[in-house]
């Protein structure tokens, strides 16, 4: 790396070097790029900002979206394989929230601050 030859020298040098190695870690791109994915749609925005504030089954979410239960558990099974919610079973409901990660905080702010949202006080 530290031969590394690039069409611009700017004077970074080391810096440089540690860039070009994070970049050559392409999975780590590919998992970021996932989660956004997921995040493109606006129903899954709103059923992951709801599930950021509580925790709740699929007929309650599909009742306050105003939107069927297949509709809701269509959006809701990318966002659980992609890890930003989670869900626990009791009985035979399944209850959903959002995964109190950093990556599912980080999320949360950042559709807070991105969409001016007020959470409301719990």
């Amino acid at each position: 790396m530290d031969n590394m030859k690039l069409p611009h020298q700017h004077g970074e040098g080391q810096q440089t070097a540690l860039i070009q190695n994070q970049l050559n870690h392409v999975d780590y791109f590919q998992t970021v790029a996932e989660i956004f994915k997921q995040l493109g749609d606006t129903t899954r925005i709103r059923i992951f900002w709801l599930l950021c504030h509580c925790e709740e089954c699929v007929l309650t979410i599909s009742d306050m979206l105003h939107m069927s239960s297949p509709a809701v558990s269509y959006h809701l099974r990318p966002l659980k394989n992609s890890c930003p919610i989670v869900c626990r079973r009791e009985g035979k409901e399944v209850y959903y929230r959002a995964a109190d990660t950093p990556q599912g905080r980080l999320l949360h702010q950042m559709i807070e601050q991105v969409m001016e949202i007020t959470c409301p006080e719990l």
